[in-house]
């Protein structure tokens, strides 16, 4: 499959070379999810086989506009398998691309939109090692990177030691290159500080971290920076926070940062959501960034974000935008799923 290559960078000490976006697959693999405007994304096609063929066209999107990451979990439905099914009916070899997944939540929303509860947090050993031959049954050699889902204080994953030797030893065995995290709440700079003392064999246990920062909340950003500074690869979640940095969010009480939004976007001559992503991407210690698009348009028009300058007045209003910490996750947990 040929097509043009966006900018890469070696994630952190892993060796991995990681195009600076990649696609996300946590709106993909699932008829629900928290993204404004999710459902109209999906035009109500729930079917598996809809489903899959509606990824697969996201997919070849991504790869002709250049993306090589490629990020998936078992939490995400059947995104691992759609990814798998697309790689494999492509041709893609592993060397060409870089895939992740991540354990550590339960998909138990039973293909629902609709459901009680969607996931379900379980950090124990037998999860991981349940999970992890999940995922290798599916992406075998393609699966590079392996992820604790949501690691938190609460959930006290950095403590069971049980788990953390595990997930060495998956890595020295050789069933996967890296190991990370990701970050979710508004302790998540305590639970990284934590994160980057633990070690085995000498060796930093975490490879590399993902979180989220964007123009709402962008509080991570100086531990970021010193944890790219360390030999962390860093990956950004959320640039669009969900959503609510594009057009679809109609919120009357985002209604003034919106105005400013547009404004400047339409001044460079760009859309709301390339104006946030350019943002991240103007951060020096962001290796690779994430689009959660759904769609094929949302995917062009994110990997346009390429082809913003940003200039002072832009930069001074998007960081105008940032929320209270609190605030911003408590608006996050009250996303409804579509």
């Amino acid at each position: 499959m040929a097509s043009k290559m966006l900018p890469s960078r070696t994630l952190g000490s892993t060796g991995l070379a990681v195009t600076r976006m990649g696609l996300g697959l946590a709106a993909l693999g699932r008829p629900g999810y928290i993204n404004l405007g999710h459902a109209a994304d999906l035009e109500g096609e729930y079917a598996v086989e809809a489903m899959a063929t509606h990824t697969a066209d996201v997919l070849d999107t991504a790869w002709a506009g250049g993306v090589r990451y490629f990020d998936a979990a078992r939490s995400y439905g059947r995104a691992e398998e759609f990814l798998a099914r697309w790689l494999r009916a492509r041709g893609i070899p592993p060397e060409a691309c870089v895939v992740a997944s991540k354990w550590g939540y339960i998909y138990v929303a039973n293909w629902q939109v609709e459901a009680e509860r969607h996931e379900v947090k379980d950090h124990s050993l037998a999860t991981f090692e349940r999970q992890l031959g999940e995922s290798l049954a599916l992406l075998g050699p393609f699966l590079a990177l392996y992820q604790v889902h949501s690691a938190t204080i609460e959930s006290r994953i950095l403590e069971r030691e049980d788990v953390l030797d595990a997930m060495a030893a998956a890595r020295e065995a050789g069933h996967i290159r890296a190991i990370g995290l990701t970050l979710s709440g508004p302790s998540s700079a305590e639970t990284l500080r934590r994160a980057r003392e633990i070690e085995r064999g000498g060796r930093r246990l975490f490879d590399t971290v993902q979180a989220t920062w964007n123009a709402l909340e962008p509080s991570l950003g100086p531990l970021l920076a010193e944890s790219h500074a360390a030999g962390i690869g860093v990956l950004i979640k959320e640039a669009l926070a969900n959503g609510r940095l594009t057009a679809r969010n109609t919120e009357p009480s985002f209604a003034a940062r919106r105005q400013l939004l547009e404004a400047q976007a339409t001044r460079l001559g760009v859309s709301i959501d390339q104006l946030a992503l350019a943002y991240v991407l103007a951060q020096p210690w962001a290796d690779c960034l994430l689009s959660g698009a759904a769609t094929v348009d949302h995917l062009r028009s994110n990997v346009g974000a390429f082809d913003v300058s940003l200039d002072e007045q832009a930069i001074r209003a998007l960081e105008s935008l940032a929320e209270p910490v609190d605030r911003y996750w408590q608006t996050r947990a009250a996303l409804p799923w579509t």
